[in-house]
């Protein structure tokens, strides 16, 4: 059974520590990004989400993090958690980085 509570951390450096779980699926937590193009130094971020909380362990979840301490953006990640044969727990996830843009003519180039 897959639990989200702890540290986690990706391919980039980038690290995620979730609180515990509760009883609803709703977590928060904080994350430590490794990679910005913000002017302003990294500084870790609030995060708030949920899990879908499944009878076989591998759940579905996903999160929001607000960059609000040195960006204008906030990025949305939505992902599985597998637990393999060996007893190791992995989360799969997909994001979308939405940036602060100054007019509508950018909104192009404003989400990857």
């Amino acid at each position: 059974q897959c639990d989200l509570t702890g540290w986690w951390e990706n391919d980039l450096g980038s690290r995620m520590q979730v609180s515990a779980v509760d009883s609803q699926g709703n977590f928060t937590g904080e994350y430590h990004t490794a990679v910005s193009s913000a002017q302003k130094p990294i500084q870790p971020s609030p995060l708030v989400g949920s899990q879908h909380l499944d009878e076989d362990g591998q759940c579905t979840f996903g999160f929001t993090v607000n960059w609000k301490k040195f960006s204008d953006s906030t990025a949305v990640f939505v992902g599985q958690c597998f637990a393999g044969d060996d007893g190791d727990e992995v989360l799969q996830t997909s994001w979308l980085l939405r940036e602060k843009v100054d007019s509508l003519p950018d909104d192009w180039r404003a989400t990857r």
